[in-house]
């Protein structure tokens, strides 16, 4: 029930989103829809994974700015007018020119048309996108101040190498150097590589700030922290050990940008493969305005549960997803990948990181089980002259034998 009064007003634009589907192009404008809706929400489960990861740092009214002022860039900027945009520019025509176009509906194999002009951008979104999420992959493969790993046989050997200062970006620079030499068309591969390039770039640039920002406010934190402590306030006033300092203000504001922008890299390719189920730009905002409305409530429902410390490979599952969808976006630079097979993959990741969580969960509470009953069978029985607080003391005296021998 707290599920469902958490994404109840999902559901409200939904109805409303269907019902202008059908009022638009009828029975067929909502099926269509409703497919558009699915697939963006099962397909970017990795996004809501990874988004609630940064969405965590973030304080309540930062979260709310997610949801509201984030929704309205994720839906109308990038699934509506990023794509007239890409016409614009791609095809050397007008806005007026666009949207006619856009409302033509024409057959995205026909040259010309809005899909086709779309579509001969897919290169240069394919090296942004890829290079921007593939480095957000490798940082995480090569950060050595990570808890766990999950695929350790991999993880491990790559933490140790992590070690070395900037080496997921040598490793993308790399790839995109390949990539755009063996699998890019002659005259796209400058094309693939400015837009890899920017793709480094903007990465760098995004993400060094919000890092910057956070650490000046955790400095901030802790320095009025110790200044309670000097004036003998309670410690309560700034954060514990081990206690993660939620963003605001400028810092929150830097990392608002980089979730923006990871959110970009996810929907670029999605958008143009949307005119594979309907060319009709009007159904694609429709539908994946609203899965994406459903995604960002996802990400914020993740970390209002916890679900990511409760099932403690979900992070590694979606980070995992994402560097096998940045791999695939470069090999779409000369192959035809379906979209259900990119999509199929990350779901592959993501199921098996659950299982292999709840897997590890119950293991670990079979081991607290029987080390209970251990205990338990080990403890003396009062006796007759035995006093409650001797009995009790026993039995603690019990336990902490058992665990000195384990």
């Amino acid at each position: 029930m707290d599920a469902l009064r958490h994404f109840k007003w999902d559901f409200v634009v939904l109805l409303a989103a269907l019902g202008v589907a059908f009022w638009y192009g009828g029975t067929a404008a909502l099926w269509l829809a409703m497919i558009l809706v699915v697939v963006e929400i099962v397909f970017s489960f990795d996004n809501a994974a990874v988004n609630a990861k940064y969405l965590a740092r973030l304080n309540d009214a930062w979260q709310r700015i997610f949801l509201t002022v984030g929704i309205l860039i994720a839906v109308v900027g990038m699934r509506l007018v990023f794509p007239f945009v890409i016409v614009c520019l791609t095809g050397g025509v007008g806005p007026a020119e666009a949207i006619r176009l856009a409302f033509e509906k024409g057959d995205p194999h026909t040259p010309g048309t809005y899909g086709y002009i779309l579509d001969q951008a897919h290169p240069a979104i394919a090296a942004f996108g890829g290079v921007f999420l593939l480095l957000l992959f490798l940082d995480f493969l090569f950060d050595t101040e990570r808890d766990s790993t999950w695929l350790s046989w991999i993880e491990k050997p790559l933490l140790k190498v992590g070690k070395l200062d900037q080496l997921s970006v040598i490793v993308v620079a790399a790839v995109l150097l390949v990539a755009s030499q063996t699998l890019a068309a002659d005259d796209e591969q400058s094309t693939v590589l400015f837009a890899g390039v920017l793709g480094i770039v903007v990465y760098l640039a995004v993400n060094g700030l919000a890092s910057v920002m956070e650490d000046a406010e955790a400095a901030k934190a802790e320095q009025l922290h110790l200044e309670s402590d000097d004036e003998g306030a309670t410690t309560s006033a700034g954060p514990s050990a081990g206690q993660q300092v939620l963003l605001a203000g400028k810092a929150a504001f830097s990392l608002f940008l980089f979730l923006e922008v990871l959110d970009a890299s996810f929907s670029f390719d999605g958008v143009i493969g949307a005119f594979a189920i309907t060319p009709d730009p009007v159904i694609i905002a429709l539908g994946l305005g609203v899965g994406a409305l459903f995604v960002r409530s996802m990400t914020v429902f993740l970390v209002k549960r916890g679900t990511l410390a409760e099932y403690r490979y979900l992070e590694h599952g979606a980070h995992w997803a994402i560097g096998s969808l940045a791999l695939l976006l470069f090999v779409t630079l000369e192959f035809d990948i379906p979209d259900v097979v990119i999509g199929l993959v990350g779901i592959a990741f993501i199921g098996a990181a659950l299982a292999t969580s709840v897997v590890a969960n119950r293991r670990e509470a079979e081991v607290a089980d029987a080390a209970d009953e251990i205990a338990a069978e080990a403890a003396p029985a009062p006796g007759i002259f035995e006093s409650g607080a001797e009995h009790e003391h026993a039995v603690v005296a019990a336990a902490t034998t058992t665990e000195q021998d384990d």
